[in-house]
């Protein structure tokens, strides 16, 4: 008699399955010969590769690309084919998985050595001969001091670094055929899975694109992102020259008590890039509007605060704006298709009223600022009457100050538009790369939970509308930017995790946002601490977050 078990699978429900079987056979039985476009699997609110043996009473949903979860594991396994595949065609040549990049992968090589265009199609037939061999892909732990000594066999010095930091008595690895790596997260069973794909020329580099996660199969075109592209290459090179290009060169210098000068430089550099902006700014007298714009927990507010001081130093007098305040009343807020109003859609400004106002700003009369009533979900006057002049520049924030829309009335010679986000992270060695939405996710979980009153699951939920709401109303209008402010800072992750980690450790496997929590956990473990927050000075970006800013921002 056959030893059953009994699982539920979404989609299927309740199925007798052989004791010992593994969620990838499970798929195959399922899917047939679409099983492959089945990545992993989440099972009771965690995230799992399908070599994981069934058991008795699990709830599982197998994820495809449509998956966040599904895609990383497909953006991972498509990075490891690229990697073995350059190890064939450049043997010498360490490959870096560098960033995201208009609907793609940016990857490039090491020791100064570009990809030529001809190089592409050599990379791409070699990445085509490993799917196509559909090599399985081992997970295993392994004893630390046997992974290291894997890691110098493949020449993985930047791992080595990592793990010389940290006190593990075992290192996750993955074996793809003769090729050892270790990866954040789980890959697919076997290189067959990634067998979508294609390789851009984008010089010194590459662009892997893979499908997007609403699409099974067709590939992205590839949109170029020329000025993101510029803000990437600068923090590359800065973070090479002060050997800050991983984590374990940061991770040696808090052991050594160095990581003040990391802090100092880090903060030293923010503070030259703002003032290069505010002296862009005042160089041209046209300049009466400036509109800055970014996503959720970018810094926003102390940035225009900073730029404020610039601007002063620089003998203007700056007057901010709050988009906010130009919010329509609440029974005239579009819906969502959920049927919640959406505040975060462009109509749920009154930009008649907004661009009525900055013209006649513009024109030297003097006008009343409304002020929304957030209780009332009313637009009231507040009795603050301003006008300006060529020495009182305004300043615009809001998510929607790139969108043309949002000050449609104003000739383009009179606006200067800033785009912030946190656009770049050091990564956690060459082949794992931390994504900047994380970064922001953490410091918006330490901020309303220190502010807002927001606890970490209210922050989770809130997230995906977030996240959804950028998607349609910054990010496709960030290169309209005139310059980009990159207001990451490559220690600040040491320093938010003791914040956050209580947080995230509320979270047990009962909630939807368990993966998601143990998921932030687990790489920010690679992280040592920075206990000492004395030399961070009082208006950096980070205070907004953590507090003892020297802005009165909350």
């Amino acid at each position: 008699m056959t030893d059953n078990i009994r699982v539920y699978v979404e989609g299927f429900g309740e199925m007798s399955v052989d004791r010992g079987s593994t969620l990838e056979e499970l798929s195959k039985l399922i899917y047939k010969e679409d099983y492959k476009k089945y990545l992993g699997a989440r099972v009771n609110n965690e995230i799992y590769h399908l070599h994981k043996k069934v058991k008795e009473d699990m709830h599982i949903k197998f994820l495809t690309l449509k998956d966040k979860d599904g895609y990383k594991i497909y953006v991972r396994t498509i990075s490891a084919v690229f990697i073995m595949a350059c190890r064939k065609v450049f043997p010498e040549y360490t490959v870096v998985i560098e960033h995201s990049l208009g609907k793609g992968i940016y990857v490039e090589l090491e020791e100064e050595k570009s990809i030529s265009f001809s190089d592409i199609e050599k990379i791409k037939g070699e990445m085509k001969k490993i799917i196509e061999g559909d090599i399985p892909i081992i997970r295993k732990k392994v004893p630390t001091q046997e992974a290291l000594q894997l890691f110098e066999i493949y020449k993985h010095h930047d791992k080595i670094r990592l793990h010389n930091t940290l006190d593990n008595e075992e290192i996750q690895i993955y074996e793809i055929g003769d090729y050892v790596d270790a990866f954040h997260g789980y890959l697919a069973p076997s290189t067959g899975y990634v067998d979508v794909f294609d390789l851009k020329y984008y010089y010194p580099g590459a662009i892997i694109l893979i499908p997007i996660n609403d699409s099974s199969n067709g590939l992205p075109q590839f949109k170029e992102q020329k000025k993101l592209a510029k803000v990437f290459e600068e923090a590359s090179q800065w973070a090479k020259i002060l050997d800050l290009s991983y984590l374990g060169s940061l991770n040696e210098k808090i052991l050594n008590n160095d990581v003040d000068e990391v802090i100092r430089v880090s903060e030293a550099l923010h503070e030259k890039k703002i003032a290069q902006i505010a002296d862009m700014i005042c160089q041209d007298d046209d300049i009466n509007i400036i509109l800055i714009a970014g996503p959720s927990s970018s810094g926003k507010t102390t940035f225009a605060q900073r730029l404020a001081v610039h601007l002063k130093v620089n003998g203007k007098r700056p007057i901010a704006i709050s988009v906010d305040d130009y919010f329509v009343d609440r029974e005239k807020t579009p819906l969502n298709e959920r049927g919640e109003y959406d505040f975060e859609s462009i109509e749920a400004v009154d930009l008649k009223r907004l661009n009525e106002d900055l013209v006649r700003l513009l024109e030297g009369e003097e006008i009343e600022l409304p002020k929304y009533n957030f209780i009332t979900g009313k637009s009231e006057q507040s009795g603050i009457r301003i006008r300006v002049d060529k020495d009182h520049p305004i300043i615009v924030e809001g998510i929607h100050g790139l969108n043309p829309r949002l000050t449609t009335y104003i000739p383009e010679k009179n606006k200067f538009k800033i785009y912030i986000s946190a656009l770049t992270q050091l990564n956690i060695d060459a082949h794992n790369r931390i994504s900047t939405t994380d970064t922001r996710l953490i410091r918006r979980i330490v901020r309303d939970n220190k502010y807002r009153g927001n606890d970490v699951f209210k922050t989770f939920e809130l997230w995906q509308g977030v996240r959804e709401g950028e998607e349609e109303n910054i990010f496709p209008f960030q290169e309209e930017a005139d310059v980009m402010f990159d207001s990451a800072l490559v220690y600040e992750l040491s320093v938010l995790k003791k914040y956050v980690v209580p947080l995230l450790e509320q979270v047990d496997s009962s909630c939807i946002y368990y993966s998601e929590s143990k998921r932030l956990l687990r790489f920010l473990s690679y992280f040592l601490d920075i206990e000492d927050e004395r030399c961070i000075p009082p208006n950096s970006i980070l205070r907004e977050f953590i507090g003892g800013s020297g802005f009165d921002i909350h």
